[in-house]
């Protein structure tokens, strides 16, 4: 850029902004509205408990008192209560069950593969925690090709005692 267009430049922004600034701090203050101002008001009158109830439920809403709020809240929470030991008692019958899965381990496999699978077979709860168990023992490398029946019911020690070395 030369030095003469710069300076035009720089007069076209100049003189931009002084119309700008012009219009703004001397035009017009206020904007009219193009609405009218009597479609602005709304009358609104005070309706009793008995008129709000009617049109509530004309609505389709429920409306109850605060004692009968009280009642159904007081009631729920005695069913919960009563229904908690049967869901202990489920839970205890869950915890009886075994489950058994065959494991082959097969060349290349890592204990994270081995974690995984006993995951999966719901063994153990996590198989991330059984890899970092085997690398802190410092077994990573010693694990043993073959198959292997495992239990649920099984320690950790005693499923890495049976797949590693």
């Amino acid at each position: 850029m030369t030095s003469n267009s710069l300076r035009s430049f720089a007069l076209g922004l100049l003189l931009a902004a002084t119309a700008t600034g012009g219009v703004y701090f001397f035009g017009p203050s206020e904007a009219e509205s193009t609405e009218k101002s009597d479609e602005k008001t709304v009358k609104t009158e005070k309706l009793t408990e008995d008129e709000m109830i009617e049109q509530l439920t004309a609505k389709g809403f429920v409306v109850q008192s605060k004692e009968a709020w009280d009642k159904q809240v007081a009631a729920a929470s005695a069913e919960a209560k009563e229904d908690e030991p049967e869901k202990k008692s489920k839970k205890k019958n869950e915890d009886d069950v075994v489950y058994r899965t065959i494991l082959n381990v097969s060349m290349g496999m890592t204990s994270i593969d081995i974690g995984n699978a006993l995951e999966e077979a719901k063994i153990i709860d996590d198989g991330m925690k059984f890899y970092k168990e085997v690398e802190n023992r410092g077994l990573e490398n010693e694990l043993r090709p073959g198959t292997f029946q495992i239990e649920s019911g099984m320690s950790m020690d005693e499923i890495i005692s049976i797949i590693f070395k």
